[in-house]
């Protein structure tokens, strides 16, 4: 779809592939721009298996989860821009906020994914979250970086599915189906080696969430992803 755009929100570089990767890959593949923005490397809690080699650097590792990110952005058709907010704790800035609110403006996104409100595993991830609202609501505020000329209006927001969704207060009410790509986003997780243990995991999260989606739908579907919507879908009938 020629025009239409998608932009994804994560705290670390895992978290768009084991979450949104099908939905990323989806609309890809259907012509829309997918963008990225990462915050943070996930360079001190999300890679366990890189902190196993013996005399391992902090920028060692941070190189390495950015090379594997962008690999895998590349494999699911997006674009990727890191942020470096740091991880565990995940701190942003003025200057990031900013760049934020200016590529909302600049991409016009059709949709924007990130994390759950709430996480007590892991406060990087509803930190991510804050940031991306809050950059989604000073977008809109016609006296930041004043323009009579620039016509905006606020994408919808999906929060893509926790670790451990019921612990998060994570309640899906969309399924997607991603069978079309399903071997892309398994092709990125393969990419992901300071996770591997998570692989099979998440194949089998998807594996679950496309049951429950054939059940809801009555269509066959095998693999999915769950989001919950965030604001409410305005329409003009109910089906």
């Amino acid at each position: 779809m020629p025009g239409k755009t998608g932009l994804v929100i994560t705290a670390h570089p895992g978290d768009f592939v084991w979450r949104a990767g099908g939905a990323i890959a989806l609309h890809a593949d259907k012509g829309y721009r997918m963008k990225i923005l990462c915050l943070a490397y996930g360079e001190r809690g999300e890679s366990q298996w890189a902190w196993k080699t013996a005399g391992v650097k902090l920028d060692d590792v941070k190189a390495q989860r950015k090379e594997e990110a962008m690999r895998a952005a590349e494999t699911l058709g997006a674009e990727i821009e890191f942020f470096d907010a740091g991880d565990y704790p995940l701190r942003t800035t003025e200057k990031m906020l900013d760049r934020a609110i200016d590529v909302y403006r600049e991409m016009k996104p059709s949709f924007v994914l990130t994390h759950s409100l709430e996480d007590p595993y892991n406060v990087d991830h509803p930190e991510a979250t804050r940031f991306a609202q809050e950059a989604r609501i000073i977008a809109q505020a016609a006296g930041h970086k004043p323009d009579p000329s620039r016509a905006y209006a606020a994408p919808p927001v999906f929060l893509f599915e926790p670790h451990q969704p019921e612990m998060c207060n994570f309640k899906p009410n969309v399924i997607l189906n991603i069978d079309s790509v399903w071997e892309k986003k398994k092709k990125a997780f393969e990419i992901l080696a300071a996770q591997k243990h998570l692989w099979e995991y998440y194949t089998r999260v998807a594996l679950n969430r496309g049951m429950q989606g054939g059940r809801n739908s009555g269509k066959p579907m095998t693999y999915g992803e769950a989001y919950q919507r965030l604001f409410p879908d305005v329409v003009e009938t109910l089906l």
